[in-house]
Formats: structure tokens, sequence, C-alpha cells
């Protein structure tokens, strides 16, 4: 589907010499070039390939999935409306899940309601969750994006843009045969930290530019040979304790992180622990480390990160041994191969969404998505334990296509936790199901970009929603 060539790039700009000059075989051309197999980039790929487009899709992983399964991030978090009652997420992140529920390896949605096993017990905001199982994912997007076409390049780094002007028109890779590069009509970033978006030169805020922070991270790990039932008896027990004080919630288990902590064996800033059953009966997903300072724009900052995870992990496997009940003979099934990022680059966009407008439920005219997933800032109080949450006052609000679109550069959309979002506002649109929803978009726009010869922000956004509509895409 895709042409591959022996031609060689005369510099990585192409307007400017290099000393990269005649050593970079051109080896890919495509209509769309997707940078990111996560969440956001899969969408991206399979929307656009789905009309017709050629699209590259390259990762620099081994499989699909990017959070869902390198980061073990589960459930998917809230696809409902408000009131929990209409699933407002839906387009192919409704198929994918519907997919893996066929397959044994999710829980629909609809039937998981707050304050279950399945939410960590928690009411706001966790209503209709989706266990799912990270195994049965990753074949499912494999599926999905063969089926639409998609070219997908594993093991494959984003080094580079190509850039003519202010326009990009492609990437060097570093592939397992060295550096290489892709010629493109359109790029979409999918990243999730706008890697390519500010490698090309569109502004960008790094964390909460008011406060300088960045949220913390986490590493996710996964248990099983639990006795849930034990498990779930010892927190039902305990469910009229759960309260927050000083932006700190003590939800599950707290009573046991009080007993370690006064044994000096708890040494992570949570006073409790999010944990979430899965698909299978004795398998939990662990939402409990939590490493602050993290900047997923260095390795350095993210090897530390990763090694400070997984200590973090090993004193959680102790406490649940120790302490739990239904825990005694409990397994670390796994833990993540790479760190779970609340926060990093916001690539700023001809629109950039408030807080403000998500706990009014805004919806402007140009909406590609809706969604009500609260505001979440965790760290945003005055202490590593605090948290921001802030439900939002509306069924739903909108994200409009203008966060997609990065200022100053041409040739370029971003999609996923990277969109043009303020810090706060990125803590509620982060999460997969949104992402998810900013790719199709994303895909769909560089589609019908490409089909008319239009400019990513000259697209006419009505045309955008009409096509979204027809992809079963809910708009309201």
């Amino acid at each position: 589907m895709l042409a591959a060539g022996a031609a060689v790039l005369p510099a990585v700009s192409c307007t400017t010499q290099s000393a990269l000059k005649g050593e970079i075989p051109e080896r890919y051309n495509a209509h769309l070039l997707v940078v990111g197999g996560g969440p956001a980039g899969v969408c991206a790929a399979i929307a656009a390939a789905r009309l017709g487009t050629q699209v590259l899709l390259v990762e620099e992983g081994g499989f699909l999935g990017g959070m869902a399964t390198r980061g073990l991030v589960a459930p998917f978090m809230t696809c409902f409306d408000a009131r929990g009652e209409k699933q407002v997420i839906l387009g192919i992140f409704g198929e994918i899940v519907d997919r893996m529920v066929a397959l044994g390896g999710a829980i629909h949605p609809r039937e998981v309601r707050a304050c279950s096993e399945f939410s960590a017990w928690i009411t706001a905001g966790h209503d209709h969750l989706t266990p799912f199982d990270a195994e049965v994912l990753k074949y499912v997007l494999d599926t999905m994006v063969r089926e639409a076409g998609v070219k997908v390049l594993f093991h494959a780094s984003f080094v580079a843009p190509l850039m003519k002007g202010k326009k990009i028109v492609g990437a060097v890779l570093k592939t397992l045969s060295g550096l290489e590069s892709v010629r493109a009509g359109l790029v979409v970033d999918a990243t999730g930290d706008g890697h390519v978006a500010a490698a090309a030169g569109a502004p960008f805020e790094m964390g909460n530019k008011e406060t300088g922070k960045i949220q913390p991270a986490t590493l996710f790990c996964h248990i099983d040979h639990v006795d849930s039932k034990a498990l779930r008896a010892d927190v039902e027990a305990h469910l009229h304790e759960f309260h927050r004080k000083d932006g700190v919630s003590y939800r599950a288990l707290h009573w046991h992180v009080a007993k370690a902590e006064a044994a000096g064996e708890w040494d992570i800033a949570r006073k409790s622990v999010n944990i979430y059953r899965g698909v299978h009966e004795d398998e939990w997903a662990v939402n409990s480390t939590r490493i602050a300072n993290v900047d997923a724009t260095s390795s350095e900052s993210m090897t530390d990160g990763e090694v400070e995870g997984r200590r973090q992990v090993q004193e959680l496997m102790h406490f649940f041994r120790k302490y739990v009940p239904g825990c005694k003979d409990v397994r670390l099934r796994a833990s993540a191969s790479v760190l779970g990022i609340r926060e990093s680059r916001h690539i700023l966009g001809e629109h950039l969404l408030k807080a403000e407008e998500l706990i009014a439920g805004e919806v402007p005219e140009d909406s590609i998505l809706l969604a009500s997933n609260s505001v979440d800032v965790h760290g945003g109080g005055s202490g590593a334990n605090s948290t921001r949450y802030t439900t939002i006052n509306a069924d739903w609000y909108g994200v409009p296509y203008r966060s997609l679109v990065p200022l100053e550069i041409e040739g370029l959309l971003v999609a996923g936790r990277c969109l043009s979002a303020s810090s706060d506002a990125a803590g509620a649109v982060r999460v997969m199901p949104p992402a998810m929803a900013t790719g199709q978009a994303a895909g769909v726009a560089a589609a019908l970009c490409l089909r008319g010869n239009v400019a990513p922000r000259r697209l006419d956004s009505a045309d955008l929603r009409v096509e979204l509509l027809r992809q079963g895409v809910f708009l309201g």
C-alpha cells in the first residue's frame, strides 16, 4: 500500500542544509503519518484508513495500545454522561470495547456501576468504567488496524520532523535498520507528550503554567491470586469510613495503610489504595504508586521514575500480603513497562480548552466529542497526597476541533493527552475514552483535508462533524 523508495533525503529540513545530508534513506511515503500507537493514535489511523487514506502508523514499542497495554492503565474511565444514563463516547472506542467483550476480554461499561469493586468503591466520576484485559486489547487493535488497511511499523521512534518552512511534510525515524524517513501529506502527533509538534516548532506549555508543577506519575501493577470475596468483605465493612480531608482522599484500605505507616512500612504519598477488580475474579489493577516531578520528555527523569515506581510496587506487595484480607497469597502478575504519565506538554492550538468550560458544560459549535469526565488534578493541593477533583455541572461538555490544531505549524494535528488544553482541563480529557475520541476526530479530519486539499486549520468543522456522526460518534 505504501511506496518504499530508494531516494535520499537532502536534509532533515527541506529548506536548509544539515549534517545529515545524504545519509537518511527515504523509506516510506504515506498520505498520513500517525506517530504513536496508543489509544489516540490507533483510533486516528483506523478512522483515516477507513476513509481510503494511506496511513503509516509508527510505534516505538512492539504492540499497540500505549498506556492501556504498555502502561497497564485500567480500567477505561467513564464513557457515559454525568447522570450515568447514556453512553456518550462511542465510535471506534465503542467498537473496541464491543470486540473485547465478545472475546471475554472486557466487561461492558453499562454493567459497571460506581461504588463497586470495579470502580475501587469510588463514586464521583467513576460510574460505568470498563474493565479489560490488556492482552485481549493488543489482539483486538492488531486486528482492527489490519482490517482497515493501516501500515503499522513497530520499533520505530520519532527523531525529527521534515519541514518545508512552517509546514511538516514527514519525519525522520529511528528503526531497527537505522535512520529512515517518511514523507507524508499530513501528520498526526499522538505521542502523548507532543514530541512531534514541539520539535516542529509549535508553542506549548509544560505542566501547569501558573504553579510550575507537573502532575505525579504512576506505575500501574496488576495482581492476581486474590481471594476477592475476603477483600470485598473487608472494604465494604469500612465504606462508612470513606472521607476526604484537606484535599486527601481516605478510601479503600486506608485503615490498613494507617497501620503500615505506624509500623514504618509505608513510604508512598497516598493514604489509601485505588484497586480495581479486573475481568477475572482474582485479578485487580492497582493505581497507587505516586512518583513526583517526573519529566516525561527526559530519559533520565523517566528512568528515575520507573525505578522508584518498581520500588513502590514491591512495597505494595508486602503491604497486601501482610495487612490486607484475601491477599496473603497475592502474586504480582505484572508491573507496567512504562510509567503512567498524567501530564507533560500541552500543545497550544487554535483553542485552549479551559476547566471552566468543562465544568459549565459548554459545547462549542465545532465539538468533535462529548464527555463527562471530571477535572482530576493529582498533587494539585497543598501536599503530595492531595488532589483537586471537580465534577461537571451538566450532562456533558464538548471538546472543539480547534484544540487539535496547533498554532503556527501547518500539516499537523494533535490527538490525545497533548491536545490544546490548560493543565486543569487536561486533567479531565487526558483519560483514555476521550483520548480515543480525539484520535478518531483527528484521523477523520486528516482524511477530509487530504481529500479536499485543504489545510487542517481551514477545514470546515461542519463537514467533519457530519462524517463523525456517520461513523457513530455521539455529538448530542
